[in-house]
């Protein structure tokens, strides 16, 4: 019989109720065996000693904690780390990519949820749906409220895509299902043809803010992505134009924006913000031309346990010498969240 090497799972809690229940877990013990404990949410207990010595493979999720030169020199025999959610930004170090471990990451499957979100989103812009139905709070039966906010509708309409990310490119080919759609997109990395096979059209992002109905942001969270999205960006949008954040809270200039949607002129729906959650004061609470969601976007509930299915899929492919479908190198991280 072939020997299946040894495996911990790392993350909280409640991450692991929610990822990993009864049927993914019994396709986990066909794979590698536990010696010891099943789950962790912490590397430095003293009583994991003899395990963590003897550990091959780490499964994590959100809650796992950094994978410094100390933890790892408990783990001599460490080889791979799939990670069952989006960015490893959090716990990988120079010192596990010394070692030359192998990372694996579920941000593919966890960019359907939230391209299915911005896409509900752009739809509902179309028809300013979620505005006026803080509008009809306070107009009650007078509808006269419904032309308040510009044309509706969703046929011939731009939308503007900030990112060809994972998500933005699942973004680009979800509005394709809207009639006489034109999609825009600004990443100074995407190339052209492929922002074309996915029915894009690259340009630069002046390009694209003046004639954009919804501008949609993908882009990564990265020092040059800071507030790329401030007072003269917001300016060059048109009258009307919704702007939604589904990526990081670190892209759009939270003060700019209140600036911008106070003057009623945008509107915003933002599930991510910076802060988050914005203080109790923002003037963003209590516009109606703002909507605010607490970063539900991503996986939730049964949806993250996709972002295990995907850590399984390459965890076996790596027992079978295949190809990964989902490895993390480190040069990855300069353009990726």
């Amino acid at each position: 019989m072939t020997r299946k090497p040894k495996a911990l799972l790392v993350m909280n809690s409640g991450t692991m109720a929610d990822q990993f229940d009864a049927s993914r877990l019994e396709r986990l013990a066909r794979l590698v065996d536990f010696d010891g404990q099943l789950w962790t949410d912490s590397l430095d207990a003293p009583e994991l000693d003899a395990q963590l010595s003897e550990v091959e493979i780490l499964l994590t999720s959100w809650g796992v904690p950094r994978l410094n030169a100390e933890r790892l020199r408990r783990m001599p025999r460490l080889g791979a780390v799939f990670h069952c959610a989006g960015t490893v930004r959090s716990f990988v170090t120079d010192e596990l990519w010394d070692r030359g471990i192998l990372v694996t990451n579920g941000a593919d499957a966890n960019a359907i949820p939230v391209a299915e979100f911005t896409f509900a989103s752009i739809v509902l812009a179309g028809k300013k749906a979620q505005f006026l139905a803080n509008d009809a709070r306070v107009a009650r039966e007078d509808w006269a409220y419904s032309t308040s906010r510009g044309e509706l509708g969703n046929i011939g309409r731009t939308v503007g895509v900030i990112g060809f990310s994972r998500i933005g490119r699942r973004v680009v080919q979800l509005v394709q299902q809207l009639q006489d759609v034109t999609c825009l997109v600004s990443d100074p990395h995407a190339d052209p043809f492929e922002v074309a096979a996915a029915g894009g059209q690259l340009v630069s992002l002046d390009e694209l803010l003046p004639v954009s109905d919804v501008v949609t942001v993908h882009a990564p969270a990265l020092p040059a992505t800071r507030n790329m999205i401030s007072t003269r960006e917001l300016a060059a949008m048109q009258d009307h134009a919704t702007l939604i954040n589904t990526a990081r809270g670190s892209l759009v200039d939270t003060a700019a924006l209140e600036a911008a949607c106070a003057t009623g002129r945008l509107h915003a729906i933002l599930d991510v913000t910076e802060p988050e959650p914005l203080p109790a004061g923002s003037v963003l609470y209590d516009l109606p031309n703002v909507v605010l969601t607490p970063h539900i976007a991503g996986s939730l509930g049964t949806e993250t346990r996709r972002m295990s299915d995907a850590a399984l899929d390459d965890l076996e492919r790596y027992l079978t010498g295949q190809a990964l479908v989902a490895e993390v190198v480190p040069e990855d991280l300069g353009l990726s969240a």
